[in-house]
């Protein structure tokens, strides 16, 4: 009699039961998926966020420019910008002036008596023209030449511009001076007068003068006369015996040429 046998029990069939089969793995597929989502939200929130700050800072603007179109003396056209209003009364103060202000400050300046100086020291003249209230005080050589009053000590007044008597303090004041040893001339040489279109006559004269009366560009050439051939060192100590152009004639641009001789000296 043939057995049966049940199965499960003395087979080679697996059993039907056991531990459980392991879990599935995560993919990093499912990760990837996960953060995106997070990447969504987080984007909408922040573009929440900057439109809630701009459309306060819009209103932080529309609140400045209403409180700038209402400072006074600036009102607002109808686009919205600011226009400057002036004030009629003020240019009319601004543009108002007083046309006897110069006149006004003529007759109140201070007058005083100005000594005459004539036979002093330069020094002296000087320091007593600065007691009686003169201050704009110059000097010049009344010889002619061009020397000018370094130690003012060793020169004394010829002549004064203007006379003694009452003037304003304001006045400029020139004495005429030659040197103490020197005798004072006749008539008062003046200061140096600068050379037009013409060449002047510059004989007897210094060689400085002659020089500072011509045009800076001049090209100028100076010999000794004597025929010395002496070096023309110090001008102001040399005067002119004869020149070139002629006195009269035309310089534009022509060189001249001087020749001189030292004072004391004939030419």
């Amino acid at each position: 009699m043939s057995q049966h046998h049940q199965p499960g029990f003395g087979t080679s069939q697996q059993p039907g039961w056991g531990p459980p089969p392991p879990a599935p793995k995560r993919t990093s597929a499912g990760k990837i998926v996960g953060l995106g989502c997070l990447g969504i939200v987080a984007f909408f929130v922040v573009v929440t966020i900057i439109g809630a700050i701009v459309g306060s800072g819009d209103d932080t603007k529309a609140d400045s420019s209403n409180t700038a179109s209402a400072e006074p003396g600036v009102k607002g056209d109808d686009k919205g910008t600011s226009v400057a209003t002036s004030s009629a009364p003020a240019a009319a103060q601004e543009t108002d002036t007083d046309t006897g202000t110069d006149t006004a400050k003529k007759d109140d300046a201070e007058t005083a008596t100005l000594p005459d100086m004539k036979g002093k020291g330069l020094q002296s003249a000087q320091d007593q023209a600065q007691a009686a209230g003169f201050f704009y005080l110059t000097s010049h050589d009344a010889l002619g030449r061009g020397r000018m009053q370094v130690l003012d000590r060793n020169w004394k007044v010829c002549s004064q511009t203007p006379a003694a008597g009452a003037h304003p303090t304001d006045t400029k004041v020139d004495f005429g001076t030659v040197k103490l040893e020197e005798e004072c001339p006749a008539k008062d040489a003046g200061t140096v007068a600068e050379a037009g279109a013409t060449m002047p006559d510059f004989v007897g004269k210094s060689v400085k003068v002659a020089r500072q009366a011509l045009d800076d560009s001049t090209s100028i050439t100076v010999k000794d006369a004597s025929g010395d051939d002496r070096m023309v060192l110090l001008e102001s100590n040399w005067k002119v015996c004869g020149q070139t152009p002629a006195a009269g004639s035309e310089i534009d641009g022509r060189p001249v040429t001087f020749t001189a001789v030292k004072f004391g000296e004939s030419c």
